[in-house]
Parts: C-alpha cells; structure tokens; sequence
C-alpha cells in the first residue's frame, strides 16, 4: 500500500490523505465530503488515465478485492440494502466512481440523519448532508477500523 504513484487531480479535490479509507496500488478509497447515503465513498483509480477502458490489467485485477471490501464494509456499518457505482468523469476526468450505499428511510451516525432521498430511484446527489469535521472524522475511523476487519 505505497504512496508512490503521484496523486491525481481528483484524490486531491476530495481531500487524500485525510479522507482516505483505504489505499492499493492501484485505486484510493476515500470518504465523500458530501454523503448522499451515509458512507458514501469515492473510489478513484491511480493509473493516470482518464478512460475506463485504459485501466490497467492490473488495476482491472485488483479492483475485485478493493470492491469486495467496500461492500464488507459499507454492510457493516450501513447495512446498507442495495449498493450504486456512478462513473460521473463530467467534472473530475480521472476514472473514478461515486459509490453509494443505498437503503430505504434513513440511518443514523452519531446525533446526524442521513436520509437516502432517492429511494428507491436514482440517488439524489444533491440532497446530501455535509457532516461537520467531528462526524465525518468518526465515522471515517470506523470505515477504517471495518475495513481492516474485512480482510481475505
């Protein structure tokens, strides 16, 4: 889990290192600033391409195990009842997807509601809850601490 490959442009707009989950060789897993579900994540490709279709074999590869354990994780700590991947490269051209746990009504971290809004249709990304820095630090620990969990 090297930091050697340099950062792209979209691991720096949302915020990598401090909202980072988790790290591969080849993808970065980090924390949505804005949670349309709650643990809503982004998970972004480290080769620099901005094509689906250049992604490495290797990354191809690897990303099975990467989404085995988002899924791991996020139904540990969600519960979540069905899960979307949105490839939207319209402002951040790197490949990368928006994963978005989903379920019906709501759930609860710590004193905040997050309401899935979309229910059950197309996720409402602009319905987002944008929790405060002692939320989403709290809630990223525990992705962490699940994460680690669901290993092999």
């Amino acid at each position: 889990m090297a930091d050697a490959a340099p950062k792209t442009a979209t691991e720096t707009k949302f915020s990598d290192p401090a909202s980072r989950l988790a790290q591969t060789d080849h993808w970065t897993v980090l924390l949505r600033p804005k949670q349309p579900t709650l643990g809503s994540l982004v998970l972004i490709c480290r080769d620099p391409v901005r094509a689906f279709a250049d992604v490495s074999p290797q990354a191809y590869a690897e990303m099975r195990e990467v989404v085995r354990r988002i899924e791991a994780t996020l139904r540990e700590v969600v519960a979540y009842e069905r899960i979307n991947y949105l490839m939207l490269m319209m402002v951040d051209p790197d490949v990368h997807f928006h994963v978005i746990p989903r379920y019906e009504g709501s759930r609860q971290f710590g004193s905040t509601e997050f309401r899935d809004a979309g229910w059950p249709g197309v996720p409402a990304l602009d319905a987002a809850v944008s929790p405060d820095a002692a939320t989403s630090e709290a809630l990223l620990a525990q992705l962490r601490a699940t994460w680690l969990r669901c290993t092999g």
